[in-house]
Order: structure tokens, then sequence, then C-alpha cells
């Protein structure tokens, strides 16, 4: 017996799914990425270094720039220092580097004693340096890690991060990205936090 050419046959319930497949996909995305909007500054993700050592490291001076090397013996001289991890690679170095001389020149900072150190993180030495002498040079001592080992042992997740180091050596906070207008003054506030 053959089946009326008027018969429709019901669709297949598997193509149906397949087709509402793609709309769940893109929902949980979408709820994701709000989850994470929702999340809080990522400038502020925590370190787990926070409270600990500094890693060791002994980094070599950039050449031709007239200020030693880096290294964690340094960060142990009983005074405040913020380590910047830069590149001149770094767009938001360039955007940042202003911010950093302020810093360096501050005469409040520099009454209480605060140092700023810089680690050329992945960089050729010739162009953090040449970076620096254009720009202008903040750091007290700047370590060379071209290999990005430092960086690595530092927990550092791009440049720039910033962390302020207590007397100690004792990593008291880490900034994610560049040092702005709109976060120097909390930033500020972690450095006197460290200085107590």
């Amino acid at each position: 017996m053959s089946a009326h050419p008027d018969t429709v046959t019901p669709p297949v319930r598997g193509k149906r799914s397949f087709l509402i497949l793609p709309l769940l996909c893109f929902l949980s995305l979408a709820g994701l990425f709000f989850l994470r909007l929702q999340a809080g500054d990522p400038s502020m993700l925590p370190s787990v270094l926070i409270g600990r050592p500094a890693p060791p490291f002994t980094l070599k001076p950039l050449p031709d720039l007239g200020v030693p090397g880096l290294k964690d013996a340094d960060l142990r001289a009983g005074h405040v220092t913020l380590v910047n991890v830069f590149a001149s690679w770094c767009v938001e170095c360039h955007d940042e580097h202003g911010m950093l001389m302020g810093l360096a020149q501050d005469p409040d900072l520099k009454a209480k004693g605060v140092t700023l150190s810089g680690i050329a993180y992945k960089d050729k030495p010739e162009d953090a340096r040449r970076y620096l002498g254009a720009k202008g040079n903040p750091f007290m001592a700047v370590g060379n890690d071209e290999s990005g080992r430092t960086g690595i042992d530092f927990g550092v997740y791009g440049v720039p991060e910033t962390f302020v180091v207590k007397g100690d050596g004792t990593i008291a906070f880490k900034l994610i990205g560049g040092v702005t207008p709109g976060n120097v003054a909390l930033f500020k506030a972690e450095i006197d936090k460290a200085l107590h």
C-alpha cells in the first residue's frame, strides 16, 4: 500500500533540538559575560603573593641608563618600594608613564622614603633603555627581565603591573594595569598602609 501524496510526515524531533542549541549557547555565553562584568575592577585581582616575600631574583641593569639593576635584596632595604613591571612595546605603559614620573617626584612619598624601581619585562634591553631615555626615567633601579622569568615568579598577568613592597620585602599590594588619575588615590592609600 502506498502513502497518499497529501500525507505529510512529521518533522524529526532531533532537528528541532539542533536549531535550539545555538540559541542556548548564545544565552549561556551572554549570561557569563554579564556576570564577569559585574565582578568588579579587574585591576584589583588578588595575588597569591600578597603578604609573602618577593620571589628571589637578580636582574642586570639596562645598558647605558645610569642606574643599577634590581635584585630581591634591594626590596628588603627598610623602605617601601614600588616595583613597576613595564615594556617599551606596551601601549598602556606609555599611557601611565607620566603618572610614574609624578610618583617619583612626589614630595610626600620622597619624605616617607618611598622609592620606585622598574622591571623591563620581555623587552630588548636597548628598546627599554631608549624608551626610558626618551620619556624620562622615574626609577632608582631597573632590572632587565628579557626572558620574563622574574615576571612569571611575581605572577605577572601582563604589563603594566605595579607592586607595593614593604621595607622587609613583603608584597603588600598589586595593581594590574596602569596607574591612572582614577586609581592613584587608592594606590597611594595602599602605599600608606605598607608604611605602617
